[in-house]
């Protein structure tokens, strides 16, 4: 028996909820960009049907199908179905009924309408939500595992149990945390009951997912390939992996036919908001046509793989592409061949910059000069797209170059049986062009090369509202609306923008989603009330937090988990950058390292429930823009620090100077000085030498005779 943990969620509500609930994920002008991540269809047995989003059409599931939000799938009695993530994997058993609601870089919203769903979670970033919403509640995963969900034919309750990992109900305004080995069926809408259940032997779709689960373990690939690459385990068999000498190891298929060359067998489908996506016939044909470059190596094609994850350096995750290719332009045809390493890629839908270096330099390496130029030329600029001054390696290559006619472009029908020749002369004279061509997509070209009349899961399923903790996306506007827009948008898929103009218009989900209340305080029913206990049921355990410990701005601490350093309080401004006085003579320059860092916030993966996991996501998005302002006000600082530095030497040099200047003036001064004396001097003695040349000579004067004594003169003489 398992003791459940009811938790509340009142008064969970604080600074960082209402900051961070203003911090988006990404920059202004990356928010219109696609979603860099979608699902792949990668195996169905039996009747399986799917339904595009924005259509009311039931087809036979197509294989390799990327499928994104608003697409629906129904397993009918006698069907299997594997769906493929870059960080998991969705296996939906008979009589099971799985959508999209939301799909996107953070969020995985996932609607179980009806029938049993194995989720399989190999990896959950930090900032990343994974939750399966049911009819009566929405389980949210808050740590890698195995988990099953099984909603009953009613649709009035639903069995979780837990295999490995940790999962939250939410459902009734009430949450309950399931752990590993716990297996508990909750009922109810208004008012969940819980009742917990042995978790009983595995069955044949257990056994199916096990064993799908270990030969994606047991992968060759995994060695060569990022493991955020949907579908490489599908590589082992087909192909072997050889190294080369310019671009490492590079797979090449095994078994292909004559004259083989990628992006020849399949066909082309509409998947809004990407446009016109690659969908191959081979078993194998997703990930080396949706990620990564092909070469021709020795006369045969090979997949030069998107680089791993480096150790220590940064990482971006392979963004999904529609097609990796560039075009010729033959007539009234459509042509095109795979790009090559260091060979750009130039999305056909309108995307930002950032979102142009990531789904370039994530799946090949390639010079982001390059890729900044080639942006600035075909979007920027708005250019023709006529590459004539780009040497692609593949377009010369023999039979590399697929071509068939428009309709059959827009139509989805298959290449190789509507395959058009083009002399060799017009394809090597033709121009290269980095974008798709213009071309309003007819209906079949969503549906794909499927007819409609596929089976489809009962009307009260279609209609079946579910709960749901994330409110999601409004649903797609009908194929006739987008079709008659991109019709005016000169043929051109319409961006993420401009199809949120069109939601307004869109008739409400025929089935609805109910966003769950706040959970209350949830008292445990007695124990002789519950049901599959007994009266005398242990008292609860103690050694574990609840499912949603009250509020702090720190998570509750767990057993073998080291305490998390201390939140950064966000209930006071920002410090502001030190000021720097004016005059740069006695002020000091502040360096940049002396601007300390706030300490990061605890990681989402140790949260104990959907609440806090998301307290937490939004604490790590309020520190990244804290951060993100304390780098630019470290730029700012670092750059008055080097002018301030430079004004400081120049002042330095100045005062040098002018000591230099005033040691000169000084020297000059008594120089001059002293010449002058030197001059007056010598012009003194000039004079004296001039006196005395011009003075006649004189006798000398006699010596007066000494007057006599009166006594002795004369009488009548005066002396």
């Amino acid at each position: 028996m398992f003791t459940k943990h009811p938790a509340s969620f009142a008064g969970l509500l604080g600074f960082t909820l209402v900051l961070a609930l203003g911090m988006p994920s990404r920059a202004a002008a990356d928010a219109d960009d696609p979603p860099t991540r979608v699902a792949r269809l990668a195996d169905a047995e039996g009747s399986v049907s799917f339904q595009p989003g924005g259509t009311e059409d039931w087809i036979a599931a197509p294989l390799n199908r990327p499928l994104t939000t608003g697409d629906k799938l129904w397993s009918d009695r006698d069907g299997r179905v594997e769906l493929q993530l870059d960080g998991s994997f969705l296996r939906l058993a008979s009589n099971t009924a799985v959508s999209f609601l939301n799909l996107g870089d953070e969020v995985t919203q996932v609607q179980l309408s009806a029938g049993t769903l194995l989720v399989r979670v190999r990896q959950l970033a930090d900032n990343e939500t994974y939750e399966i919403d049911t009819p009566n509640l929405a389980f949210s995963i808050l740590r890698p595992g195995l988990y099953r969900l099984s909603v009953d034919e009613s649709g009035n309750s639903t069995a979780v149990r837990v295999r490995s990992g940790q999962g939250e109900v939410t459902g009734g305004g009430a949450a309950y945390s399931v752990r590993a080995n716990e297996s508990d069926v909750f009922a109810g809408t208004d008012q969940l009951t819980e009742a917990s259940q042995p978790g009983g032997p595995e069955d044949a779709f257990d056994a199916w997912s096990a064993g799908r689960d270990r030969r994606g373990d047991a992968s060759v690939s995994a060695r060569y390939v990022s493991p955020d690459v949907i579908g490489y385990q599908d590589l082992d068999d087909q192909g072997t992996w050889n190294q080369t000498p310019d671009d490492g190891y590079v797979w090449f298929p095994r078994q292909v036919e004559a004259g083989w060359a990628p992006y020849h067998y399949g066909h082309w489908a509409f998947i809004a908001p990407w446009g016109y996506t690659w969908v191959d016939d081979a078993p194998w044909g997703f990930a080396p046509f949706h990620y990564g470059r092909w070469i021709s190596y020795n006369g045969a094609w090979g997949w030069v793989p998107c680089p791993r994850r480096p150790e220590g350096a940064v990482y971006v995750r392979p963004v999904y592409a529609p097609a990796l290719v560039a075009w010729v332009g033959v007539g009234a045809g459509v042509a095109w061949f795979a790009l090559g390493p260091r060979e750009v890629y130039v999305p056909s839908y309108p995307v930002s910059r950032g979102y142009v270096r990531n789904i370039n330099v994530s799946n090949t390496t390639v010079n982001t000069t390059v890729i900044n130029n080639v942006y600035n030329t075909t979007i920027i600029n708005n250019k023709t797209v006529n590459v004539t001054n780009v040497t692609y390696v593949n377009r010369r290559v023999p039979g590399a170059v697929a071509a068939t006619t428009s309709q059959a472009f827009a139509s989805a029908a298959p290449v190789s049986k509507n395959i058009v020749r083009v002399d060799s002369h017009a394809l090597a004279t033709a121009q290269a062009r980095a974008r798709a061509p213009a071309a309003v997509p007819t209906r079949q070209a969503v549906l794909g090369d499927r007819r409609p009349g596929a089976k489809q899961p009962p009307a009260a399923v279609q209609t079946r509202a579910v709960v749901a903790r994330r409110a999601p996306p409004p649903p797609q506007p009908a194929f006739v609306q987008r079709q008659a827009a991109i019709a005016s948008n000169a043929g051109k898929p319409l961006s993420v923008a401009q199809t949120r103009q069109l939601q307004p218009n869109v008739a409400p989900r025929p089935s609805a989603v109910r966003i769950a209340p706040p959970a209350m305080p949830h008292a445990a029913a007695p124990p002789a009330v519950r049901a599959n206990m007994p009266a005398a049921e242990p008292p609860p355990r103690t050694d574990r937090p609840p499912a949603m410990p009250h509020v702090a701005t720190q998570p509750a601490a767990r057993p073998n988990v080291p305490a998390a350093e201390p939140s950064p309080r966000t209930d006071r401004p920002p410090a502001r950058p030190p000021v720097v006085a004016s005059n740069p003579v006695v002020s000091r320059a502040v360096h940049p390292n002396e601007l300390p860092a706030a300490p990061r916030p605890p990681s989402p993966g140790i949260a104990e429930s959907a609440l806090e996991r998301e307290h937490l996501q939004q604490q790590q998005q309020l520190h990244a823009a804290q951060e993100q302002q304390r780098q630019q006000v470290q730029r700012q600082q670092e750059l008055e620090h080097q002018q301030i530095a430079q004004q400081q030497a120049d002042e330095a040099r100045r005062r040098q100077l002018e000591q230099q200047h005033q040691q000169q003036t000084q020297a000059l001064q008594q120089q001059h000085a002293q010449q002058q004396q030197q001059l007056q001097e010598r012009q003194q003695e000039q004079r004296r030498q001039a006196e005395t040349r011009s003075k006649p000579a004189e006798r000398p004067a006699e010596k007066p005779t000494p007057p006599a004594n009166r006594q002795d003169l004369p009488p009548g003489h005066t002396a």
